[in-house]
């Protein structure tokens, strides 16, 4: 894989008419008069939206074809790998994973995804593990205070890395001073309330940077992006759940360490979590890789998060289902972290929910044609005073 790192810019902002073509009607020339004149016009536009109407139309039908052919060469064909991957990477979708149960059995489908899953170690987080070292404070000599500057400006900085694998592209966001992350949400929950799209959610909070956070309510890919799965906890309150409620949680404590691995929610405000969601699976804890059988899932569009040894967080987006990236497998987001050196580490909501935004930009390519999609919360990163 390769990695390239940089600062991440202040994004300029084009003037979005800088390219426009204006067609302007040449000195001396005056349009067409009369009846007849304008029934030339008119015939000429009818003729250039029907032929454009009919381009159109065969755009889609090839299109169609193009990929009911790969589909079928794909579930048909002789390429085992090909066929799991493609059911496995349809299974991790809210719209379309019904598609794999059209072209095998439901106990086809279930050996594929036994066959390519993901087995995280039977632990949670060791707080002690993470050893957080605030930073440091500038003296109030001038001297001594320039001869500090430099430290302090890279610890309060955030890098942001370009991401390459075989079959995807991303971006890797490392945060030095965890302090400065946390989770945000919209003001309350519900089946028919709606979310917000993580740009939004970021403003809101006043936020620099940020990204989606767990799963919520999509049946069918048609959720109003309102409702948390799981367990959902926000300021040390569970908002969603029960303290009874047992699910992976990814949570970040009082004290900035991030806290993966199953557990109830008793468990996690035991261990002092401020914040959290559900989703799985735990990719890293305590410095142990999880076990991956196969791809350990499809190549998508994926969301994660980690932390380092020395309190730096890591929050991972991919793009994918896109020509540039098609995505990522939970095997590659294992190695990245294990590559950031993460020794916490767990999978978030992926697929179009994917997005990441950093000075009021989304600087990933979310994969929905739409945009950003309306989610419930998001994990942000504080700006500096």
């Amino acid at each position: 894989m390769e990695y390239e790192r940089r600062r991440e810019p202040t994004s300029s902002r084009m003037n979005p008419h800088d390219n426009d073509v204006v067609e302007r009607m040449p000195p001396g020339r005056v349009p067409p008069d009369g009846d007849g004149g304008q029934m030339a016009v008119l015939r000429k536009i009818g003729r250039g939206f029907a032929g454009l109407m009919g381009f159109v139309l065969v755009f889609l039908i090839s299109v169609c074809l193009l990929i009911l052919g790969l589909v079928h060469a794909i579930t048909k064909g002789d390429l085992p790998s090909t066929q799991e991957l493609f059911v496995v990477s349809v299974n991790e979708t809210s719209a379309v994973k019904f598609l794999a149960r059209i072209f095998y059995t439901e106990e086809r489908v279930q050996e594929i995804l036994a066959a390519n899953a993901v087995l995280p170690p039977d632990e949670i987080t060791d707080l002690d593990s993470i050893i957080f070292v605030p930073p440091p404070e500038i003296p109030k000599d001038p001297v001594e205070a320039q001869e500090h500057a430099e430290v302090y400006e890279e610890y309060k900085d955030i890098e942001i890395i370009d991401i390459t694998g075989s079959t995807f592209k991303g971006k890797m966001m490392i945060v030095r001073d965890p302090s400065r992350v946390h989770l945000t949400a919209i003001p309350y929950f519900g089946y028919n309330v709606a979310g917000k799209k993580i740009e939004s959610l970021v403003s809101d909070a006043g936020a620099i940077a940020g990204m989606n956070a767990g799963g919520f309510a999509d049946d069918g890919g048609m959720g109003s992006g309102g409702m948390p799965l799981g367990l959902f906890i926000l300021d040390g309150e569970i908002k969603v759940g029960a303290e009874s409620t047992y699910c992976n949680v990814i949570g970040i404590t009082y004290d900035h360490k991030l806290v993966v691995g199953e557990m109830t929610g008793a468990d996690a405000l035991a261990l002092g979590v401020r914040d959290a969601v559900h989703f799985t699976p735990t990719l890293i804890v305590n410095g142990k890789a999880a076990e991956v059988s196969g791809s350990g899932g499809g190549v998508n569009p994926r969301t994660c998060i980690g932390q380092r040894a020395d309190g730096a967080m890591l929050l991972l987006c991919i793009d994918g289902r896109q020509p540039h990236s098609i995505g990522a497998s939970l095997q590659d987001c294992v190695q990245v972290m294990m590559d950031f050196e993460a020794v916490n580490a767990a999978n978030l909501d992926g697929g179009s929910s994917s997005v990441m935004v950093y000075n009021g930009e989304v600087i990933n390519v979310c994969s929905s044609i739409t945009g950003s999609r309306d989610q419930p919360a998001a994990f942000v990163v504080d700006a500096l005073d």
